[in-house]
């Protein structure tokens, strides 16, 4: 069974598509807890985008499964740097005075 690139591009655009949608319709005071929350599912992106580039039959293949696995990559890295910020502001201790006195 072969795959046509064509049917892995519409696929591609349709999943960029729908997750803009999803994405633009969260409330951005629900976005930040949500993004911590989900990380683990962008993980679960990322590993299946690895396993997609392993499994390409063509360069055209190959190069959307390497963009899929260089934004879930950068997906879970900003995950994870959001979810640090967000835990930044729940500190307490002389290091979270002395920012919090200097703006």
């Amino acid at each position: 069974m072969t795959i046509d690139p064509l049917q892995l591009i519409f696929v591609f655009v349709l999943a960029g598509f729908v997750g803009f949608q999803l994405i633009s319709r969260v409330p951005p005071v629900l976005h930040t807890p949500l993004m911590s929350a989900t990380n683990a599912i962008h993980g679960i992106v990322f590993v299946a985008a690895i396993v997609a580039a392993s499994t390409a039959p063509g360069p055209l293949t190959f190069g959307i499964a390497l963009a899929a696995t260089f934004l879930g990559a950068a997906n879970v890295v900003g995950g994870f740097v959001v979810t640090d910020r967000m835990l930044e502001m729940f500190h307490t201790g002389p290091a979270a005075k002395e920012q919090n006195d200097r703006g």
